[in-house]
């Protein structure tokens, strides 16, 4: 199934991809939050489908994509889990994995505009396969751990260098800016595709400025839900970001960066494309 969510920020509903056709399955009384998943949700959200599948509205084109899931409890990133991306940066291939996160205030959807954060100077893009929780997962074995994966997501894990490396060396604070995650446009089942051979792509202004294989990883999804799961209790719905394939703007020479009326767009064979456009700070 490819599962997601529509309409205005913070009213969306539920809706899935069937056929091409895009569904309103609010009918079905639940949305794509930790409890969906914990509990069996997409189970019976496939039986539910199986009769009132026909009954459903259809989403208009035009409608909003929003996040994928409902807010999770967190999104954990991976570093530099690309063989050709640690090269380019100048690091040494990681041990064991680098672990940190993104602010779940940072989630936004596919399409949604890319704000600069205040004081900007190094906004840099990074597309990334994301995985979804589909339960209460604890140190579990990487034998076991893709079944405790619900799905995956295109991410687009926008990060600001400056506030990254120069600001203190804590990369939360170069990740967690408003706008810096958006997620989508589905959540797709695992059964759909093949996690470890997955093209990703990424343009800026038209120009293709990284492309990539999930192949290319260091540690695979399974190895990275188990690992992750040593340190932490991952809940029903929370997303690990796996890294970035080469052709980030830190790596370009010499490095180049976002500006306001930049276009991004990127995409992960069978996941679907996502489209940012960047505007400038407001606000407070």
């Amino acid at each position: 199934m490819k599962l997601f969510r529509f309409g205005l920020p913070g009213a969306e509903k539920p809706g899935v991809l069937l056929d091409e056709a895009r569904l309103d399955v609010s009918a079905f009384g639940a949305d794509y939050d930790e409890a969906f998943f914990e509990s069996g949700g997409l189970a019976r959200l496939r039986s539910w489908l199986a009769v009132h599948a026909h009954e459903c509205p259809r989403v208009a084109e035009a409608a909003r994509f929003g996040v994928p899931i409902c807010r999770p409890s967190k999104l954990v990133c991976i570093g530099l889990n690309y063989r050709k991306h640690a090269e380019e940066t100048g690091a040494a291939i990681p041990a064991e994995p680098i672990l940190f996160f993104k602010s779940t205030t940072a989630l936004c959807g596919p399409n949604d505009a890319l704000m600069l954060p205040k004081g900007s100077r190094k906004t840099d893009w990074e597309v990334e396969l994301a995985v979804v929780i589909g339960k209460t997962a604890r140190h579990v074995s990487v034998d076991d751990a893709l079944s405790y994966v619900a799905g995956y997501a295109l991410h687009n894990d926008y990060s600001e260098r400056e506030f990254q490396l120069e600001r203190g060396g804590q990369w939360v604070k170069g990740k967690s800016c408003d706008t810096f995650a958006p997620l989508g446009p589905y959540l797709v089942t695992p059964e759909e595709l093949a996690h470890d051979a997955l093209e990703l792509w990424l343009n800026v202004n038209g120009e293709r400025l990284q492309t990539g294989d999930t192949s290319d990883m260091v540690f695979g999804v399974p190895e990275l839900v188990s690992y992750v799961s040593q340190f932490m209790t991952l809940l029903a719905g929370d997303v690990i970001s796996t890294g970035t394939p080469a052709g980030v703007g830190l790596g370009c020479k010499p490095p180049r960066f976002l500006r306001a009326g930049d276009v991004v767009e990127l995409g992960i064979q069978g996941l679907g494309s996502s489209r940012q456009v960047v505007i400038p700070f407001h606000g407070d």
